[in-house]
């Protein structure tokens, strides 16, 4: 498997998990399963070196995360999810990813802040879209999570865009 095919796949379902996050506000395991087999195939195909320090990194990152889960910043499915992404990325390249996910989730918070605004009112239409944009500002009205997913595929899919992840 080519890096550029391992690299689409994890963007795919990076994308796919963003979607569930937006519907449900829940990520399948199975996306975070796959996106990890994924990523131990493509570091393992660079060497036993590359696999084993993405997994260290993978693991730092998801104490690291574990603790903010812990403190109610972040959910269990965020956190796999991110350590998942780690394990496929070189260990330099998982500060972009977090920066990276920083910024988008700093304007996910500062567009969903001005969504009420925004956003639109009134029956749910037929249009996809719009049916989203009225459940969402359902969900901020009742005080309702960010789908935090979004700003973690994001920044997942830059920092494999940018440096394919080699």
């Amino acid at each position: 498997m080519t890096a550029a095919f391992l690299a689409t796949g994890i963007s795919a379902l990076l994308l796919l998990a963003a979607w569930h996050d937006v519907a449900t506000r829940l990520i399948p395991d199975s996306i975070s399963i796959a996106i990890a087999v994924l990523a131990v195939l493509w570091r393992a195909s660079l060497g036993g070196h590359a696999l084993l320090t993405s997994a260290a990194t993978a693991i730092l990152v998801f104490a690291a995360l574990l603790v903010l889960c812990m403190r109610g910043f972040l959910g269990g499915a965020d956190v796999k999810l991110a350590a998942a992404v780690a394990l496929a990325l070189p260990p330099a390249m998982v500060p972009d990813f977090v920066l990276a996910t920083t910024l988008l989730g700093g304007l996910l918070g500062l567009a969903y802040a001005a969504k009420p605004q925004l956003g639109p009112h009134g029956p749910v239409g037929t249009n996809l879209l719009r049916r989203v944009f009225v459940a969402e500002a359902r969900r901020l009205r009742r005080g309702g999570p960010l789908p935090y997913c979004v700003a973690i595929a994001g920044g997942g899919i830059l920092t494999l865009i940018s440096g394919s992840g080699s």
